[in-house]
């Protein structure tokens, strides 16, 4: 708590009359204040800008830049709008008082000083200062805290409601899956019998009736020998494949949130790539996106592998309306020309595992990169967009897992998104 007793602080005085100068610096020296002289506004302004002070006193009537114009800068400036400025005036006129208020004074002062009237002035705005400061600061952390709060539970929702989501189709795929994987085999193995017992038919009764042998031709008994089992091997191709994005679900939507597990980084990318995959084919106004793999030799980390999983995610989306937003205006042989690609990079890089993921897309501005992951930025369009996918990624990468996430970007050539998750978990 801030009292009025024995408050101190840092003051610049702005006067061009030395002895006012030596007589105030003198009393707020003895009061125990650190004490800066500025003999004009110019020179006040210079002297803010090297070291910012607690309080100005500031004079009015100086040659040059007068006390107005030196206070109407502070103000315009972000980095010292803040300062509390007390004029210090001769003039008894209540325009130039006014007008001092106006301008973003705090209070004014009149000479010749009264010495208690100036330290009681003093003392109640700085700590008014203080007071306002320590409550901004202390908004300001509360703010974050609700935030990084409010972003914990967006994405706790979220992983739930997408997990049990995800979970629950692959649980529903995989009952069929798994009826249709068991019975295949046995269906090959009846096929099997059955032309076993036409060879021999064939051999017991080589001379066919007619009708057998008109029947034979009509349904290309042959062609049915050679096609039947290939034609099981692909039905057999099929429920593996459906298989697999059965597995791939379930590694997405890994249920892992209460404590860090193992986990294959290149198992979660894949399965995001597979979720995605529908917006990778081509369309009318486009050919396949590329995808690009370089996986290098990493070995398994100690991590949330479903948030991790959501990150990849939100890079990997991001990537492909990156992509779609700078095919507009092209047209469908410019693009073939010069392929949407996203390409996916994992390495070692000291104690971390990293991982890039690039397009060629239109990129980002300085500006843009620079707000990238802030709560609820997004270029994107208010149906599009909500502003919380990168800054959720940041909160997983960085605060639930002790990495970093970083973005290059160059307009005209493309993104590129840089995870490093440590090889241990925080």
């Amino acid at each position: 708590m801030i009292m009025t007793q024995g408050l101190t602080g840092f003051i610049l005085i702005v006067d061009d009359t030395p002895t006012n100068l030596d007589v105030i610096s003198e009393a707020l020296s003895n009061e125990g204040y650190k004490v800066a002289i500025a003999t004009s506004g110019e020179r006040a302004l210079q002297q803010v800008d090297r070291k910012p002070p607690d309080l100005i006193l500031l004079d009015i009537m100086m040659p040059g830049m007068d006390g107005f114009e030196t206070c109407r800068r502070l103000k315009a400036n972000p980095e010292t709008k803040d300062i509390p400025v007390i004029f210090m005036t001769a003039l008894n006129d209540t325009d130039s008082k006014v007008q001092a208020l106006n301008l973003g004074g705090v209070d004014y002062v009149t000479k010749p000083f009264q010495e208690q009237e100036v330290m009681a002035r003093l003392k109640t705005h700085l700590q008014l200062y203080y007071l306002t400061r320590n409550l901004a600061e202390q908004v300001a952390q509360k703010t974050a805290e609700l935030q990084s709060s409010q972003l914990q539970l967006i994405q706790g929702e979220k992983m739930s409601a997408l997990g049990n989501l995800v979970a629950g189709v692959a649980h529903e795929i995989n009952n069929p899956v798994s009826f249709l994987g068991g019975n295949i085999k046995y269906a090959l193995e009846h096929i099997s019998s059955v032309f076993n017992l036409l060879d021999m038919y064939q051999q017991e009764l080589p001379d066919a009736s007619d009708k057998i042998q008109a029947e034979i031709e009509a349904i290309e008994l042959d062609y049915i020998r050679e096609d039947l089992p290939n034609l099981i091997g692909s039905m057999e191709a099929g429920v593996n494949r459906i298989r697999e994005i059965s597995t791939s679900l379930r590694t997405f939507s890994r249920a892992d949130s209460f404590r860090p597990i193992p986990f294959n980084l290149h198992e979660g990318i894949d399965s995001t790539i597979l979720i995605l995959k529908h917006r990778l084919k081509p369309d009318e106004n486009r050919p396949e996106i590329e995808i690009v793999k370089n996986y290098g030799q990493i070995p398994s980390v100690k991590c949330f592998a479903g948030q991790l999983n959501q990150v990849f995610m939100n890079l990997l989306a991001n990537a492909i309306d990156a992509l779609d937003e700078s095919n507009q205006g092209r047209s469908y042989g410019d693009i073939t020309a010069n392929p949407n690609r996203i390409t996916i990079t994992t390495s070692l890089a000291d104690q971390y595992v990293k991982i890039t993921i690039a397009d060629n897309g239109k990129g980002m501005s300085e500006e843009v990169q620079a707000k990238i992951f802030d709560h609820l930025f997004t270029t994107k369009e208010v149906s599009k967009g909500t502003g919380l996918g990168l800054a959720i990624a940041r909160q997983i990468v960085v605060e639930k897992h002790g990495g970093k996430l970083a973005v290059s970007s160059t307009l005209g050539q493309g993104t590129e998104f840089t995870i490093q998750i440590p090889l241990t978990a925080k």
